[in-house]
């Protein structure tokens, strides 16, 4: 295949939208041999290590461990390569090393386990911190594992909150505001505008840009990364327009829920389906995956993403349905515009239980609504 097929430099905003990137057509293996190379290259003789979401709250919480020890090797995972990553910290960091684990939850023990507890044999301390809706199961088995686990109010805190909060040391004021700015993006709280910058500077920049640019500024970015976003926010918005074009809204018992399919922003995108009236948004993305964003008259995201391979907060959560066999399902997935995804997901919403009086109300509501519309003609 010559490489401008995938090329995303080619490829128009519309086509851009419904392919994946081009780290997708790479296969694991090919991807896995590299990242076992930079991991040991990355944790030979560290003393601090970090497995870190490389977000804007995963790498946060990385800038605090490398300034309070000063020092943290960095292993960036997300929570299906979370055992990978553990392995890889086993394998190569220093016997007696520090390790932090920081915004990964597991959905069982079993998929972490055996690495956790290998890490926990050869480390000196294994420290995890998170704000995910943890499970009792999940949270007694990883402490009693060895690992002094820390995990925040999802509703209150980021994980750079917890770590700011549970790593004893006396932080710099630009860097505990740090940790703030970026609970306000991570908690979609929006009140400070500085944190939708920090959100997509994670995106595009390298994870070591993004710590050493923080690490340095804190919230406040400088001006040549503020020149940097706004260049790349122009075609972010018309990926994230191209997404809400696409949208369908699906009443599903007391709930109106709008989908849509497209390589976009996914909470910018949720946002506009609530200002047209949703209370929850399914973003199917071009990779398989899907991100599910609730509102205050939906906080059950995590119930629905854990019914397909996920799990996450309650109003922010993400999965990727166990439905893709062969490059055909993918082709599918581009072509239908994520059609199997979507309904997989739908059905999830549908086997939640509701109040089926809430349910009625709302509909004789609408009903009422209706016909009063229909007196005012």
């Amino acid at each position: 295949m010559q490489d401008w097929v995938i090329d995303d430099d080619t490829l128009s905003v519309e086509r851009k939208s419904i392919l994946p990137g081009e780290g997708f057509f790479v296969p694991d293996s090919v991807e896995e041999a590299k990242e076992e190379a930079e991991a040991e290259a990355t944790l030979t003789g560290a003393d601090v290590a970090v497995v870190a979401d490389p977000d804007a709250d995963g790498l946060a919480c990385t800038a605090l461990v490398r300034e309070a020890y000063g020092e943290g090797a960095l292993i960036d995972a997300g929570p299906h390569d979370l055992e990978d990553a553990l392995e890889r910290v086993a394998d190569y960091s220093e016997p007696g090393a520090r390790i932090f684990v920081c915004d990964l939850c597991p959905d069982t023990y079993d998929e972490v386990g055996e690495a956790l507890e290998t890490l926990v044999e050869q480390a000196g301390a294994v420290r995890w911190f998170d704000h995910h809706q943890w499970t009792d199961t999940v949270a007694d088995a990883v402490r009693d594992a060895g690992v002094d686990l820390v995990v925040g109010d999802s509703e209150e805190e980021c994980t750079a909150d917890v770590a700011a909060r549970a790593i004893d040391y006396d932080f710099p004021a630009y860097l505990v505001e740090l940790a703030a700015v970026t609970r306000d993006h991570d908690l979609w709280i929006r009140d400070d505008p500085r944190s939708d910058d920090l959100a997509d500077f994670s995106y595009w920049a390298e994870p070591e840009e993004y710590i050493e640019a923080v690490a340095e500024h804190g919230a406040d970015l400088p001006e040549e990364i503020e020149e940097f976003l706004a260049e790349m926010r122009v075609e972010k918005e018309a990926l994230i327009e191209k997404a809400v074009a696409r949208a369908d809204i699906e009443e599903i018992g007391p709930w109106t829920v709008g989908v849509t399919y497209g390589r976009c922003s996914q909470n910018e995108v949720a946002e506009a389906l609530r200002q047209q009236g949703t209370d929850a948004a399914v973003i199917v993305k071009p990779s398989g995956s899907a991100s599910i964003r609730g509102t205050d008259n939906f906080e059950r995201a995590h119930e629905v993403a854990r019914q397909v391979n996920g799990g996450g907060h309650p109003k922010a959560a993400g999965c990727k349905p166990s439905i893709y066999d062969d490059m055909l399902d993918y082709a599918h997935h581009w072509t239908t515009r994520g059609a199997a995804t979507k309904q997989v997901i739908l059905e999830a919403f549908w086997n939640l239980e509701w109040d089926e009086a809430e349910a009625e109300g709302d509909a004789e509501a609408e009903a009422d609504d209706d016909t009063a519309a229909g007196t005012d003609e």
